[in-house]
């Protein structure tokens, strides 16, 4: 087998070869034919996330293909790494950690989908509500999160609009089912403008001054959804403008609620790849790269400069 190994914080990745592993008890091997990469990934090589794993390890979290050994040999399936190590092309997993993956959705889509889907669909179901005709401001959302967050919004009868620092980005979140889309010029009057008044919901993975400006254009009872800081920089938010008009500001981790409760995690995965499957949410193709360029393709994301989602390919 194949893996990319991280053996220093912040240094470079290498591919490994090694004897292909076993199962044990309750386990099966899976050959991995798409490996899910994200922003989150680049941080936690880099040692820049709050989870910082055991050197050396290899990265990743999300794998699909199909197992050769073990339970349900021959099954394709979709996997979640709660220990990291997706950036394989072997990957030994408990059994109950894997769902099936439906006809018709491809390893590719589905890796793509794992974990910005999966926060979504945690966060609407578990964290907030979206209502028919409410006005949802999603930040970053030419990214991976932001365009699940356009997509399962759009799903649940939400009016979305999209911000994104590009044409590129802003194109792509209105393909993906964005009303409108505007950049991050003057945002507060910006979104109160886009959206006549004002948004009732704020999706937001990117922090930054962004995060107190879509705040303060927040409706009476508007919920803030904090879900990362793809900036790199905290906000610091005001409690006097979440107190005004009985807003509220909700935290969303998915990953430390599914580490918690692996059970859970891989049931509400089982979930986003049926409602994929019959196509109520309708995640884009992403772009493929090698086993090899996985330095490569965080760096992108560190530079951020990836529109959509990309997945490894051993």
């Amino acid at each position: 087998m194949r893996r990319v190994v991280c053996a220093e914080f912040g240094g470079p990745l290498s591919v490994v070869e090694e004897p292909t592993p076993e199962p044990g008890p309750g386990e099966v091997l899976v050959e991995v034919e798409a490996a899910g990469v994200s922003f989150v990934d680049g941080l936690i090589a880099a040692g820049r996330y709050q989870v910082r794993p055991p050197l050396p390890f290899t990265p990743g979290s999300a794998v699909a293909g199909r197992v050769v050994a073990g339970p349900s040999t021959g099954t394709a399936v979709v996997g979640l790494m709660m220990g990291f190590g997706g950036y394989a092309s072997h990957v030994v997993l408990p059994a109950a950690s894997v769902a099936p993956l439906p006809g018709g959705v491809s390893p590719q889509i589905a890796v793509a989908a794992v974990e910005s889907y999966s926060t979504l669909v945690f966060a609407v179901t578990q964290r907030v509500t979206i209502g028919v005709g409410e006005w949802v401001v999603v930040l970053g959302a030419g990214g991976g999160i932001g365009l699940a967050a356009v997509d399962v919004a759009r799903s649940l009868g939400g009016r979305v609009l999209a911000v994104a620092s590009s044409r590129e980005k802003r194109d792509a979140a209105l393909a993906a089912g964005a009303e409108t889309a505007i950049d991050y010029t003057d945002l507060k009057d910006g979104i109160r403008a886009a959206t006549g008044g004002g948004a009732d919901v704020v999706i937001d993975p990117v922090g930054g001054p962004a995060a107190e400006s879509s705040l303060r254009a927040l409706n009476a009872g508007g919920r803030f959804c904090v879900l990362g800081f793809a900036s790199g920089e905290i906000p610091r938010l005001p409690a006097n403008i979440v107190l005004l008009r009985n807003r509220a500001v909700v935290g969303v981790d998915w990953g430390d609620w599914a580490r918690a409760d692996a059970d859970a995690a891989v049931a509400l995965l089982a979930d986003v790849l049926g409602r994929i499957g019959c196509g109520e949410l309708h995640p884009a193709q992403p772009r493929t790269f090698p086993l090899a360029d996985a330095e490569k393709v965080l760096q992108l994301f560190a530079d951020r400069a990836v529109t959509g989602k990309i997945a490894l390919l051993p």
